[in-house]
């Protein structure tokens, strides 16, 4: 904020501070989030095949082949009911559009904050709820989850973890730069 004796910022010092960082991976995120539950919503059975081979166990078995060589000792895990594969889908896409949409109210909290009109705590708490949802998609429902409960990590063919960590490390450092921010007003 600009007081009599604090002049404006040049606004190439404005647009490269740590506030308007923080805009734009919200933006990113969010924007990202909402084209992930667009795609799995327009083109369902894309992902659901991935969703359903990932519960089903299937491939977990090094690039042998599907129901080749499966270890029985982890298979009593598999979810072969295709009902409650899609009602993990489903529940899956709910929260990747809940959380693009957290995010793009964050991101307008954030414009409404460099305008003065919302309060940094308010903003930095939608920024955080819509972060975390990301992290819950991406670091608990496909890393910790398929990854380890349903050994996604086992099979060739469908295997998302490398992506879920890209995912996940970016949404994270995302939240970082979100709780890095200090609020200028409160020190003018």
């Amino acid at each position: 904020m600009t007081t009599a004796s604090t002049p404006a910022l040049p606004w190439w010092q404005r647009i490269g501070s740590l506030s308007i960082a923080a805009l734009v991976l919200v933006a990113t995120n969010g924007l990202y989030m909402l084209l992930v539950a667009f795609g799995n919503i327009t083109d369902y059975d894309t992902n659901y095949a991935f969703v359903e081979r990932v519960f089903a166990m299937d491939t977990t078995n090094f690039g042998q082949g599907q129901d080749v060589n499966l270890d029985p000792d982890i298979m009593w895990r598999a979810i072969d009911n295709p009902v409650l594969a899609n009602v993990g889908y489903i529940g899956l896409i709910v929260v990747e559009a809940l959380a693009g949409i957290v995010l793009l109210i964050a991101t307008i909290a954030w414009i409404r904050y460099l305008r003065g009109s919302v309060s940094l705590a308010a903003t930095r708490a939608l920024s955080t709820l819509g972060l975390v949802l990301v992290v819950l998609v991406f670091f608990t429902a496909f890393i910790t989850v398929g990854g380890e409960w349903f050994n996604m990590w086992r099979s060739v063919e469908w295997n998302g973890l490398d992506p879920a960590l890209q995912n996940s490390i970016l949404a994270i450092a995302s939240l970082i730069v979100v709780h890095m921010v200090r609020d200028e007003r409160s020190e003018a």
